[in-house]
């Protein structure tokens, strides 16, 4: 008999085409399916019928289910007989709390099995047209958390992240995207640096803002852009903007994009 499995699958950034093969597989095969929030109905589509779903999805300060809450869930759902499904959005081990809950169904007895998905640093910006890496702009990209948890500070080597060779991704950074902005320009960063922020980025409801990172928070503000928000730092911001510019007559191009000024 086969021991009993959780599986750990991202859902992607938002569009059901870029999960997995195996991920879809999964949500077909599945018993019970636990989600995030930001899993939208597109993916949730996918799960069977007779599948129970359960949503533990938080939002800034509602957390109906803490995490200590959710691994039990887990662990008890999973029985020898039965798919059991956390479905994360995005990949579970990047910013998604799996590696915690592989943790604790491990040290419960209960295998693991992790499904990768496109991260939404990844989807996002290929959504956004905005390469993280590009020869003479960018030769590597770092990926940070801007969400504290409760009202502690946000401390990052902002040091280390003000690099202009680098590009830099920001998560769940909506809130607190002043304080971001004021702390890589303390740290020697231009505020002159392009920034986009990808707001709903996959979906059909993704906007795109662009301003130089000292005034990103205001156009963002003045955009009125809701979470999930995605923020891309670094000269690859502007490596196809002109490009996309003089494309713009393309009436195909559905999703709206703001261009913010300092």
């Amino acid at each position: 008999m086969q021991p009993p499995t959780v599986h750990l699958v991202g859902a992607g950034p938002g569009d059901p085409e870029l999960l997995t093969l195996k991920a879809a597989r999964l949500l077909q095969l599945a018993d019970v399916v636990v989600h995030d929030r930001l899993v939208g109905e597109g993916v949730l589509s996918l799960v069977q019928p007779r599948a129970r779903r359960i949503d533990v999805g938080k939002t800034p300060g509602r957390h109906p289910m803490r995490q200590e809450e959710i691994n039990e869930l887990l662990r008890r759902f999973a029985a020898p007989d039965r798919v059991v499904v956390r479905l994360k959005g995005g990949d579970p081990f990047i910013f998604g709390r799996g590696g915690e809950e592989a943790l604790y169904l491990l040290r419960h007895g209960i295998a693991v099995e992790v499904v990768p998905g496109v991260t939404a640093a990844a989807g996002c910006a290929a959504s956004a047209l905005v390469p993280l890496t590009h020869r003479g702009l960018a030769s590597s990209v770092r990926f940070v958390t801007g969400h504290c948890r409760g009202d502690e500070p946000l401390e990052l080597d902002w040091r280390g992240l003000a690099d202009p060779e680098t590009t830099l991704v920001v998560y769940m950074g909506l809130a607190q995207i002043d304080q971001i902005v004021e702390r890589l320009v303390g740290a020697g960063l231009s505020p002159a640096t392009p920034a986009a922020a990808i707001s709903q980025g996959t979906t059909p409801s993704e906007r795109v803002v662009r301003a130089p990172l000292a005034a990103i928070g205001e156009a963002v503000r003045a955009a009125r852009l809701d979470s999930p928000t995605l923020f891309v730092i670094g000269r690859v911001v502007e490596a196809l903007a002109l490009p996309l510019a003089l494309a713009r007559p393309v009436a195909s191009l559905a999703r709206l994009e703001v261009q913010g000024h300092a």
